[in-house]
């Protein structure tokens, strides 16, 4: 039977409440919506999904525990989707001012760490923001960023996932207001199912 090991590494949208004792806990968020459509789709695979998302990471913490929580795995594909907290925590009393060349910098050398020294196919997620009005100070950061990660991914990535774009979309046309997320970052359960649906089906080609 083939075998494939999947590490899903990110924030709290990818910590979703995992057991950190149990790194094969997918939490409530979306990697657990990801890892049950992928499984179902492909019963002639053997999966090991590993969910080591840290809730409140920034890029440049990732990077600190790349070889600890991915590297030293050596996983066939690994996912990322970080960076809105390198924007969140610019603001408040106990802000953390990095700047966009910072974050550009330190999410390629975590991508040429990656590159250098596993053999992972490599999907990024963008970051994003939904409808939350006190949250519409992050706009104008978040649009500096997305572009940065973007061109990342066209260097780096196999599979670039632009959640900005597929959200920005599907609000257009959502049943009420908050339907995906209740404070514009964190998605609820339909939120986590939505990212999850579009994680599978990105990932299909590199299976």
């Amino acid at each position: 039977m083939k075998k494939l090991k999947i590490i899903f590494q990110g924030d709290s949208i990818t910590d979703a409440g995992r057991d950190k004792r149990n790194y094969h806990d997918m939490g409530c968020g979306y990697p657990k919506f990801a890892a049950a459509i992928i499984a179902e789709a492909h019963p002639e695979t053997e999966f090991e999904f590993i969910n080591f998302g840290i809730s409140g990471n920034r890029t440049g913490q990732l990077f600190d525990r790349l070889y600890h929580d991915a590297i030293a795995f050596k996983p066939d594909v690994i996912s990322i989707l970080i960076g809105i907290n390198d924007i969140w925590h610019r603001y408040g009393t106990d802000r953390i001012a990095t700047t966009d060349e910072q974050i550009e910098l330190n999410y390629r050398c975590i991508l040429e760490r990656l590159r250098r020294e596993t053999d992972a196919k490599i999907m990024i997620l963008s970051p994003y923001l939904l409808d939350s009005d006190d949250k519409e100070y992050m706009r104008d950061d978040l649009a500096r960023i997305l572009p940065v990660v973007r061109k990342l991914a066209d260097e780096y990535a196999d599979v670039y996932v632009p959640l900005d774009e597929l959200f920005d979309e599907a609000m257009k046309t959502q049943p009420e207001p908050h339907f995906y997320s209740g404070d514009g970052v964190h998605p609820n359960a339909n939120g986590a199912e939505f990212i999850g649906k579009h994680y599978a089906k990105a990932i299909e080609s590199l299976l």
